[in-house]
């Protein structure tokens, strides 16, 4: 398999079983244990698969039924940039904020930066400001 196939498979990976499937131990195997996580949801998280499993928990705990479907993926031999649609519903407390029962999609973008078959760096851009608006917490544009 090439680095670029390898690569793909990773990210592929990283969000049909961990961020759908809700698989958290396949994080040890993804992520490396130097991974730095540069736009996390969480302040300051630990380093490794360590870090990111109680973010993965806290998401999928606010909104168990969340799905991330890739629209996008360019694949370098050491990163991959994704374009995600998040959906599901807020069913439970997500970050703070009590559950609204209502429905999300929202867009995220985000670059893996990949190295000895190891995810090892996470940079993140999300519709954050879409998303409180969907829930009901903002109030819409006008």
């Amino acid at each position: 398999m090439s680095v670029i196939e390898q690569n793909k498979r990773i990210v592929t990976r990283y969000f049909d079983e961990v961020w759908n499937q809700g698989k958290l131990e396949i994080l040890d195997e993804l992520i490396a244990p130097n991974y730095i996580n540069h736009s996390p949801r969480a302040p300051n998280p630990k380093p490794g698969p360590e870090g990111l499993k109680p973010i993965v928990e806290a998401i999928r705990r606010g909104i168990p039924d969340v799905k991330y479907t890739i629209q996008d993926m360019v694949v370098a031999p050491d990163k991959v940039a994704v374009r995600v649609v998040i959906t599901g519903t807020h069913t439970g407390e997500f970050f703070g904020i009590a559950p609204t029962g209502k429905r999300v999609t929202v867009n995220q973008f985000q670059i893996e930066r990949i190295e000895n078959g190891k995810i090892v760096e996470h940079w993140r851009q999300t519709d954050d400001l879409g998303m409180m608006r969907q829930l009901g917490i903002l109030p819409e544009s006008k």
